[in-house]
């Protein structure tokens, strides 16, 4: 398979820094394999950057990985930078690692709340399951997902690289030729509807034009969190 990889982040309009990571950050069109990844980091005094910079850096630069694998040596690093410094005490981040195989294989570690799409025939899939506090209410039957939307703790995370012993979630697919793979912060889905997002991605065959698009409907609803988009184009 050949994948065309496009990637943005944005800090929004009302942020005054951008804690979202992004890899790889030129676009680019390959055999495989190749790695994508999103990181969006928690954490004051600009510890958020911190963490998501150093879970990407520790993720890519991981020797002959799997994708667990490489988001357990992300969780370490971040751990190990958090001690470094009292400021950074209690800082994590999301971490949502993609590795696209020569032969079509999909293979994904995930932790946090943003995500991995599959758009496969003009039909939005989500991959990843959010590790939220509102997710495990929906999943328990105490809240409707309407509800979910509006709840004051809507944002609270059950899982961040930067907790001991965190559980990564895999995935494992094979791709298909046509296929399009989305990963995105929750900037992005904080935003704009799954249906929107779906629309923008079916009719915007340029991967670098519809990352871009997909920011800018995120900052047109009112851009209230950092924005990162990666799009990967599956072609034989």
């Amino acid at each position: 398979m050949r994948y065309t990889i496009a990637t943005a982040t944005h800090v929004g309009r009302v942020r005054d820094g951008n804690e979202d990571a992004v890899y790889p950050v030129e676009d680019e069109s390959t055999v495989g394999p190749v790695i994508v990844a999103i990181a969006d980091g928690m954490g004051g005094h600009a510890a958020g950057e911190v963490a998501s910079a150093t879970a990407i850096s520790a993720a890519v630069g991981a020797s002959d990985e799997s994708a667990v694998a490489r988001v357990e040596a992300a969780n370490a690093a971040v751990l190990a930078a958090a001690a470094e410094s009292s400021a950074r005490a209690g800082m994590g981040t999301t971490l949502t690692l993609a590795i696209f195989w020569p032969d079509g294989r999909l293979e994904m570690g995930h932790v946090g709340d943003s995500r991995a799409y599959l758009l496969r025939n003009d039909r939005l899939t989500q991959l990843t399951i959010d590790h939220t506090f509102v997710r495990e209410l929906i999943a328990q039957g105490r809240l409707a997902p309407e509800e979910a939307a509006t709840h004051p703790r809507r944002h609270m995370l059950t899982r961040t690289v930067g907790m001991e012993n965190v559980r990564v979630d895999s995935l494992d697919i094979h791709l298909l030729p046509g296929d399009r793979v989305m990963l995105c912060s929750d900037g992005l889905t904080g935003m704009v509807s799954d249906t929107r997002v779906a629309r923008i991605l079916s009719n915007t065959p340029v991967p670098a034009d519809a990352v871009w698009s997909l920011v800018e409907a995120a900052n047109a609803a009112g851009g209230l969190d950092n924005t990162t988009v990666a799009v990967v184009d599956v072609a034989e």
